[in-house]
C-alpha cells in the first residue's frame, strides 16, 4: 500500500534497526483519513470470505480495526490488557509479550461477544515475533470460532512472526512489510 509506506517513510522515526515509532500516525496520534483508507484496503484483501466479527487487541489495533469494521459493516471487538471492574467472568485469554514494550500481558475478550461459528478477521498495527496474533488466534480457538484471516498494518519481515505464521496455515495480509531499516532508509518488499 503505497501511500502508508509513504508516511511511514515522511514521519516513521527508526529507534533501532529492530523498533519503528509510528505515534504521528498510528499508535498516539491516527491519521484518519489514512485509517480509512487502510481499512479500505482490508475489506479488499479480505473480499472472499464471510467474516462476522473483527479481532484486535488495545490500543493500536483499534483504528484499523474500526475503520475495516465501518467499511464491512461488522462488529469489531478488542481484547483488553488490563482487568477491569466491568470485565470479569466468562473471559477467553491468552498471555501475550510485547516485543516493543518487553512487557507480558493476559489479555482477554469476553464470551459475550465472541461465539462458537464467528468467523473473525484479526487485525493488529504491527506483527514482529507473532506473539499478540498468536495470543488473538488462542482467543478465537478457545471460543470455538474460526480465524479467517489476519490484516497487519506494518509487518517487520525481518522478524520471524510473520513468516511461522504463514509457516502454520495462517493467512497473513500486510499492508505494508519492511525488509530493514535503519536511522536512513527503510526498506520495503
Amino acid at each position: 500500500m503505497q501511500l502508508l509506506q509513504d508516511k511511514i517513510r515522511d514521519f516513521g522515526n527508526v529507534l533501532s534497526p529492530t523498533v519503528l515509532k509510528v505515534d504521528a500516525f498510528l499508535n498516539h496520534q491516527i491519521d484518519a483519513a489514512l485509517m480509512k483508507a487502510v481499512g479500505e484496503e482490508f475489506a479488499e484483501r479480505f473480499k472472499d470470505v464471510q467474516a462476522t466479527k473483527i479481532l484486535t487487541l488495545e490500543s493500536s489495533g483499534i483504528a484499523p480495526a474500526t475503520m475495516l469494521g465501518l467499511v464491512l459493516g461488522l462488529p469489531v471487538i478488542f481484547a483488553r490488557k488490563r482487568k477491569s471492574l466491568t470485565l470479569s467472568g466468562n473471559l477467553l485469554s491468552a498471555t501475550v509479550h510485547s516485543f516493543t514494550k518487553n512487557v507480558t500481558s493476559e489479555i482477554s475478550v469476553s464470551r459475550d461477544f465472541l461465539q462458537a461459528g464467528d468467523q473473525v478477521i484479526i487485525i493488529d498495527d504491527f506483527l514482529a515475533n507473532g506473539e499478540a496474533v498468536r495470543g488473538l488466534l488462542s482467543v478465537v480457538a478457545q471460543a470455538e470460532a474460526t480465524a479467517v484471516g489476519v490484516g497487519i498494518v506494518i509487518e517487520k519481515g525481518f522478524q520471524h512472526g510473520g513468516k511461522e505464521l504463514r509457516d502454520n496455515g495462517v493467512r497473513v495480509e500486510s499492508l505494508a512489510i519492511i525488509d530493514s531499516m535503519d536511522t536512513d532508509h527503510i526498506r520495503f518488499r
